[in-house]
């Protein structure tokens, strides 16, 4: 009995590495996939980092950014749904540039961090540089190129990724409701843009 569970543990496990190891193939079948990159620059124009993105098997993507001459600390980081970094176009509301980067990008409805391009904050060492790779299955690589195309947008301030413990939330507002406030709901308090890079296809 022991000897037919162990070879059907064996069979099991070979069948699911079969699984895998087929799903891996079609994907490579559709070789070549496109890539992404972007230029991105500050508010005055200057050039502070480059991005890369890349189709990863299984329908995840590499997102690679390497920045320079910012300021130290962590900075939201999030792609946006409209490929337009126009520093003098101003949020009505905050001020902030870019604003013609439009909202986060997104493929279905979610509230902050659960967008599609809401990505892990960026660290900036003290002189100025940042480096970071994540991975991610909340888009592919061909999705940021939909009508309106896509940017990379860097914030001011940390994104706290709507971690708000209740001991933080504001009082209940005249509506009597409680929790954060709706600039925390839209973008994590990460502040305004400060650099912005158009997303362009690469084959």
């Amino acid at each position: 009995m022991l000897h037919k569970t162990c070879l059907a543990l064996v069979v099991a496990a070979g069948t699911v590495m079969a699984g895998a190891a087929t799903a891996a193939t079609a994907e490579a079948a559709r070789w070549p996939w496109p890539k992404a990159d972007a230029v991105i620059q500050d508010t005055a124009g200057r050039n502070v980092g480059v991005l890369r993105i890349e189709h990863r098997l299984y329908n995840k993507s590499r997102v690679t950014i390497k920045v320079r001459n910012l300021r130290p600390g962590h900075h939201g980081l999030h792609i946006h749904a409209k490929g337009l970094c126009d520093p003098d176009s101003t949020d009505p509301v905050t001020g902030s540039p870019f604003y013609s980067a439009g909202p986060h990008f997104t493929l279905r409805s979610a509230a902050h961090a659960g967008h599609s391009g809401d990505l892990p904050n960026l660290l900036v060492a003290e002189d100025g540089t940042g480096e970071a790779t994540v991975v991610t299955d909340r888009f592919r690589v061909g999705q940021l190129f939909d009508r309106d195309g896509s940017s990379i947008v860097i914030h001011a301030l940390p994104d706290n990724h709507a971690n708000i413990p209740d001991r933080y939330t504001h009082p209940a507002d005249s509506t009597g409701t409680r929790g954060p406030d709706a600039e925390t709901r839209k973008a994590g308090d990460s502040g305004g843009r400060i650099a912005c890079g158009v997303i362009t296809r690469r084959e």
